[in-house]
């Protein structure tokens, strides 16, 4: 990577690092716990740890169809013969105890017969009527899944904090577990600001642009299962900005606003914030979405994204989703990110982190390598469409020559 001379450094502005840290600092998650059907569950952050009330597998059964047999039969040497006495269905157990000399016919997931603790594939056995010949390379266990080997009455099989995908809802199901108790939903107002936004089906007028971010973060917000307010368009006056503050504080945990956080004439909302709660921050040092504000409303969690579409998206994702996910109790999870070549030379100065959009692609030798989606303006939305990824270009970094190994961040699990 070549470092330009150009910088683009704020000495005002957060680092990322430390504006996650303020902001993982002033949060908890919230009160309020409901007892749900784990069929409505899916999504929700679990508030109690679930215990097992019985053992997985529930008995020692088969991994394999073929026979059931005592390890001391096994040859030791040679071959021996066995005679069939019954059979071993799942759901049908065998009720005949094997001896010296007998085994049982069995399929997968039948329950092993008493007497026998082994079990032969049916591939290494040779039959003719109800007497089998078995040869050496067995060993006494074999192919046996035993009672409580995957879960134990009393463990703990999910814990607090975890958010419920559709394999724990099939897991609490396998244990017979039909309710969890979950964190109540976020309660989350979400507002634009600007008098040049207009109504999605409506004729713009001379300057005028369609108001883009609301139906993002209405889809985004909808993905996190929370409960959503969507309170509109706010005009940029003191006054509108204020009751809309006000209003959405009196029962929301969080408030995200987009547009009117820059040092404009008309942008209200950070000196709002500062009048009627407390600002943390408002400048972190990224493109895009540099003007982000962080900071409380009596109860509420503050946040303004900036109005440029993909800075609100981008500042979304990597500020506001994770304390969200904090706020409803969730544990702290890790972003997948892992370095990769990149197939196209990226523009970059100095001074603040970069959150370009990318295409992550397998190349022609079957690896993994990204490119760009092209010009990476904060109003060039379709690049968010576009991407699969993002690169993210550290903040000392300039620009990034094709062949580079840079660092990307799938949308997958993301967004």
């Amino acid at each position: 990577m070549k470092t330009s001379c150009c910088g683009d450094y704020d000495p005002n502005s957060l680092t990322v690092e430390e504006a996650l840290h303020r902001i993982d600092q002033d949060l908890q998650p919230i009160n309020g716990e409901e007892q749900l059907a784990i069929r409505t569950a899916l999504g929700r952050v679990l508030a109690e740890n679930v215990l097992s009330k019985i053992n997985v597998p529930p008995h020692d059964n088969s991994a394999m169809d073929g026979y059931a047999v005592r390890g001391e039969d096994l040859p030791k040497e040679g071959s021996t013969t066995l005679t069939v006495i019954g059979t071993s269905l799942a759901g049908q157990p065998c009720t005949e105890t094997i001896q010296t000399g007998q085994c049982a016919r069995i399929f997968t997931g039948a329950v092993i017969p008493n007497g026998a603790d082994t079990i032969i594939m049916q591939e290494h056995v040779e039959r003719q009527d109800d007497v089998i010949t078995i040869g050496v390379a067995h060993k006494t266990g074999d192919h046996v899944r035993l009672e409580g080997e995957d879960i134990a009455i009393g463990q703990i099989v999910l814990k607090v904090g975890k958010r419920l995908l559709p394999a724990d809802i099939g897991l609490l199901a396998s244990l017979g577990v039909p309710e969890v108790k979950v964190k109540r939903r976020l309660r989350v107002a979400f507002f634009s600001t600007g008098d040049e936004l207009c109504a999605v089906g409506e004729i713009l007028k001379p300057g005028q642009i369609y108001d883009s971010n609301r139906y993002a973060l209405h889809g985004i917000l909808t993905r996190l299962d929370v409960e959503l307010i969507d309170m509109g368009v706010v005009r940029d006056t003191p006054e509108e900005v204020e009751e809309a503050f006000l209003s959405a504080a009196k029962c929301n945990d969080a408030i995200i606003t987009s547009g009117g956080v820059s040092v404009g004439d008309a942008d209200y909302v950070t000196d709002t914030l500062r009048r009627l709660g407390k600002v943390n921050f408002w400048k972190v040092a990224m493109k895009p979405g540099k003007p982000l504000t962080f900071g409380k409303i009596q109860n509420a969690v503050f946040f303004g994204l900036p109005g440029n579409p993909v800075s609100a998206m981008v500042t979304f994702y990597q500020f506001v989703q994770p304390a969200l996910h904090r706020m409803m109790g969730q544990n702290k999870t890790t972003p997948t990110r892992f370095t990769v070549p990149c197939l196209s030379p990226l523009k970059k100065h100095p001074g603040r982190v970069e959150f370009q959009r990318g295409i992550l692609e397998t190349n022609e030798q079957g690896n993994l390598a990204v490119r760009s989606t092209g010009q990476q303006g904060s109003g060039i939305l379709s690049s968010m469409s576009q991407a699969n990824c993002f690169i993210i270009l550290p903040r000392d970094c300039g620009f990034v020559t094709t062949g580079s190994e840079v660092l990307v961040e799938p949308f997958e699990g993301l967004i």
